[in-house]
Order: structure tokens, then C-alpha cells, then sequence
């Protein structure tokens, strides 16, 4: 992980982002949007906390472009493995139900 990538392989990456419209969004996803927008308080530590896309799997940015934040999965009792990762851009959110494997941009006007 890490490491250069190539405008071809950068294109490609960006190309394997989907979108959610906000309104198929979990429930819990609407009270973190909301705990962005406000700037907390957030419930864990980890909650604003730079998101180093390893994976690759978001277009590539410089270092602390990215931030991630606890998408609450019910009945679990560790953060489980929904996030929201927050672009510099307005309305540059993306969501993850899988911890970081697939990644959908969410579309605010759906």
C-alpha cells in the first residue's frame, strides 16, 4: 500500500467510487452528517481523524485532505465498520458500509 500511482491507475480509482443518494443512507449516517456539520461533540476519539485512503480506493489527495468519522451500527459493540470520509470539497462525502473496501460519494440532491 502506498506508494506512487499513475494518472491511469488514478483515473481508475476515482472511476471505482459509486454514489448513494442521501436518502438511502442508514439512519445513523444522518446523525454523523450532523455531527460534522456542527463540529461534534463526536462519540469516539477516533472521529475526525485524518483518513489516509491506503486502500487507494478515493482519488488520490495530499495527506490530511482526508477525515473519517463512526458511522454507529446498532447491536455492535466495537465501532463496527460503516464510516463517513469527509473531502476537503462542500458535499465531498463518501460513505462505507465495509471499512473501507467500497466507497459511495454521497449525492445530497437524491
Amino acid at each position: 500500500m502506498g506508494g506512487t500511482v499513475s494518472a491511469t491507475t488514478a483515473d481508475a480509482t476515482a472511476a471505482s467510487v459509486g454514489s448513494i443518494c442521501y436518502s438511502d443512507l442508514p439512519s445513523q449516517a444522518y446523525d454523523t452528517l450532523d455531527l460534522i456539520e456542527s463540529n461534534g461533540p463526536f462519540p469516539y476519539s477516533q472521529d475526525g481523524a485524518v483518513f489516509q485512503n491506503r486502500e487507494g480506493v478515493l482519488p488520490t489527495q495530499s495527506s490530511g485532505y482526508y477525515h473519517e468519522y463512526t458511522v454507529k451500527t446498532p447491536g455492535s459493540s466495537t465501532r463496527g465498520a460503516r464510516r463517513i470520509v469527509t473531502g476537503k470539497q462542500t458535499q465531498e462525502d463518501y460513505y462505507t458500509s465495509d471499512h473501507y473496501v467500497t466507497f459511495d460519494l454521497i449525492d445530497f440532491d437524491c
